[in-house]
Formats: C-alpha cells, structure tokens, sequence
C-alpha cells in the first residue's frame, strides 16, 4: 500500500526544509523507496535532498504547447509524447526518485499537464510505499486533484500570530475545497523554546488536528537553508531532525489505528514530550 503525505503552508515558513525532512527521516527509517514531489513552482525541494533537477513538467507543457500549435501531435499521440516526456522528468536518487513541477514559461493553464502528471502520479505511486508532495504555499495544488487522496496532511507555521492565522484559514479551506485528508499534523517551525506559543494550543480543537508538534529555531538548518546545502548532511544529533525522525517512526500507528487505544496512548506520549 501507498500513503501519500502532503506538505503545504505560506510561503516563507519553512515549508520545503520540513518536506525534506520528512524524507530524510523516511530513508533514514528504511521505508524506501520514496517518491518526492515538487509541486511549487519555485522548485527548491531538489537543494534540501542534494540533487540537481534538468526538467520539470512546466518545460514539458511548454513544449507539448508548442508542438500542438504546430499541429504535429494530437489526440492519444499527444498524451503519450507527455506521459514519456515527464517519465523522463524524474530524477533517481539513492532510495528516493524526485520529480518537479516547475514554473510555466509561457502563457495558459497547468490543466492539461496537471492532468497527465496526476496519471503518472497514479501509476507510479504503486512502486513507492511513500509519496511525499511538496505543495505550493496554500492548497491550490491539492485542489487541482494531482493526487485523489492524502493520508497525512501536514500544515507548517511559524509561532507568530499571523503565522497561526494562516494555519486556520488553510484548515477552512480544505474543508471548502473538499480535499480529501485522512490525518491532520500541524508543525509550528522556529519556535524559540520549542514550545508550542499560546495562541497555538487552542489549534487541536479548532482543526480537530492528530498531532500538533513544535520545531525549536535551530542554527544548523538555518545555516544550510542559507548555503543550499542537502539535509542528508546535517549531524545525527540535530535537534529537529531527531523530533521529526520520532514522528515519522509511528507513521504506521498514524496511519494503521488512528481511532484506537494504542494511537490515542501514542498521541499523549508525544504530546507530553513535545510539551503540549
């Protein structure tokens, strides 16, 4: 079985440095393969997982537009021609394969390659016991449809009042969109004393979250988000690193009984250590 983790919150938050370390976690753990979607436009996810992307589905839509101009591909030669082209799209890495969006270069719509990637997405994700996705700030993509289900949705904030804020109306959101989401974990990014703020502790009963989870401010993530430098380099002893790791170690409880006694006994002894 497949479980689909989508990452999204506004921009600037520390969305992407939490997608990575989620995967990073995933492989450290031995649930691998894993397949890495870049679904934001400003495509970084490939800096924090230290590989280099050489295409994405937004050059291909522009060249598949430009071919369709040219009337010469149409019809079931113009979804194959797509299809292959974004298979080629992915780039293969040690226990992890990573595929990027991109940004359109030209103008219309993603519709048509949104619904080619989200083919692909399908048939691949049956090769991958995780599909974790990268979504641009806000939920635009997941309202898209690229993928029909998310097991884990993951919203990141900062600890400021406005960074709070925002983790409400994305919650209200993916109720109005009707976003189809089976777990709920809230991550509130830099907080000073890795606490959750105050303002935030009334989240649980607002989104009804599974897990809200503070990340302490930490120097080391700072210091590579600032160089570009891979997440796999950073010491076994970082802080965050090893809360997510935590985290990411009882996805199968998460997943598997999340109504049970057993999850339930998990959810307080997490929050007990992480202080909520």
């Amino acid at each position: 079985m497949s479980y689909t983790i989508a990452v999204t919150g506004k921009g600037g938050v520390g969305k992407t440095t939490v997608t990575g370390l989620i995967i990073n976690r995933l492989l450290a753990n031995g649930r691998t393969p894993v397949l890495a979607v870049d679904a934001d436009a400003n495509s970084c996810l490939h800096s924090v997982l230290g590989v280099t992307v050489e295409n994405s589905v937004g050059k291909i839509r522009e060249e598949a537009r430009e071919e369709a101009s040219k009337g010469k591909v149409t019809g079931i030669a113009k979804q194959q021609m797509l299809e292959m082209k974004i298979a080629e799209c992915l780039v293969e890495a040690k226990d992890f394969d990573l595929i990027a969006m991109g940004r359109p270069e030209g103008p219309g719509c993603y519709c048509y390659a949104n619904n080619v990637l989200r083919d692909v997405i399908r048939k691949l994700s049956s090769s991958y016991p995780y599909v974790v996705i990268d979504n641009e700030a806000g939920l635009e993509n997941l309202s898209r449809r690229i993928v029909q289900k998310v097991d884990l949705l993951v919203m990141v904030a900062d600890p400021s009042k406005n960074g709070i804020e925002t983790i409400r109306r994305l919650h209200k959101l993916a109720f109005e969109m009707k976003i189809d989401f089976k777990k709920l974990c809230i991550f509130i990014n830099r907080t000073r004393d890795g606490k959750i703020p105050e303002e935030a502790k009334y989240l649980k009963n607002e989104t009804e979250a599974d897990f809200i989870i503070p990340l302490p401010d930490n120097k080391e993530i700072a210091s590579f988000s600032e160089k570009g430098t891979s997440l796999f380099e950073l010491s076994v002893e970082n802080e965050v690193s090893k809360i997510v790791d935590e985290f990411v170690g009882q996805l199968d409880c998460i997943f598997g009984c999340a109504k049970s006694a057993k999850a339930t006994a998990l959810q307080e002894k997490m929050a007990a250590k992480l202080h909520i």
